[in-house]
């Protein structure tokens, strides 16, 4: 077994998402769990499912008034979950 020189825990995680192509969906289940950071607990509350597919986050809501407002702030709420996980994860959010 061949030594090799000691690596950062960090860039051991990085090497192996980047050899599995799962960074990807590792950002996408970081922007799912980073919804609530974003909007805060108060609309949050209305929130009772949320994914990502192939760029598009979908996030069902039970209060109508409130998915209307959210809808006018798409572009916002996208680019700062974005900015967090620093990457361009999300395209587009849907409200349903």
């Amino acid at each position: 077994m061949k030594r090799t020189e000691p690596k950062q825990i960090g860039r051991i995680i990085d090497e192996a998402l980047g050899n599995e192509n799962l960074a990807e969906t590792f950002n996408e289940h970081k922007v799912n769990y980073l919804w609530a950071e974003i909007v805060g607990p108060g609309i949050n509350r209305y929130t009772y499912r949320r994914y990502v597919e192939r760029g598009v986050l979908h996030v069902y809501m039970t209060h109508a008034e409130l998915k209307q407002e959210l809808s006018f702030h798409r572009s916002e709420l996208a680019a700062r979950l974005n900015g967090i996980v620093g990457s361009e994860v999300i395209k587009e959010i849907i409200f349903h």
